[in-house]
């Protein structure tokens, strides 16, 4: 009791917002790098796994507001606002800071260019959004990096489980990539193959 006492309310808030972000980052990562195509292929609706992306990284830059904000109102270290926006200009462990910067304008602009999608193109919104695959690594190591929690176990562990979620993400891609073989499809109703009316001579004979 006297050890949470001690402790921030707000610096709580700062390192729960940070953890709940980079799970939200993993989960939008996870399903941009496989979901698309290998649970769209074993019948998942398309609209569902696009909301269910889009929301994970709303929720995500969501999060990551909170994180900042309540890293500046705490004052626990020397972060200022134009920190959270501009990188490597903290005074604070300015490299992973720097990289926490970064992490945020990525977010920031996948988040402005999804509203001007349709103002933008296609295609610039394409090229924008396939900042989103640097996203996460670079948010991997600000977590890594900054934190009182940096090297207990239980985040070491949230990590551990993230990069395995991606790493599973990436090799169900490139097994969709491969193309490898699905299992055969069984014979329409009503339709018969040659296999089939061999058998069938058979048995009558």
């Amino acid at each position: 009791m006297t050890l949470f006492a001690s402790i921030s309310p707000m610096w709580l808030a700062t390192r729960g917002a940070g953890v709940v972000a980079f799970l939200l980052l993993t989960t939008t990562m996870a399903l941009g790098v496989a979901g698309v195509l290998r649970l769209q292929a074993r019948g998942w609706p398309r609209f569902a796994l696009d909301a269910i992306h889009r929301s994970a990284a709303l929720l995500a830059l969501v999060f990551v507001g909170v994180h900042v904000a309540t890293t500046v109102l705490d004052g626990y270290v020397d972060v200022r606002w134009i920190d959270a926006v501009v990188p490597f200009a903290s005074g604070y462990r300015t490299f992973f800071v720097g990289l926490g910067a970064v992490a945020f304008d990525i977010l920031l602009a996948l988040a402005i260019s999804g509203i001007l999608r349709q103002r933008i193109g296609h295609r610039t919104w394409r090229a924008i959004h396939w900042a989103a695959y640097a996203c996460w690594p670079i948010a991997l190591v600000h977590t890594i990096g900054t934190g009182s929690d940096s090297g207990s176990v239980w985040l070491l562990a949230v990590i551990a489980l993230c990069c395995a979620t991606v790493a599973a993400a990436v090799v169900a891609r490139l097994g969709v990539l491969r193309g490898d073989p699905s299992p055969p499809a069984p014979p329409a109703a009503g339709r018969t193959t040659s296999t089939g009316r061999t058998r069938a001579r058979a048995v009558a004979r």
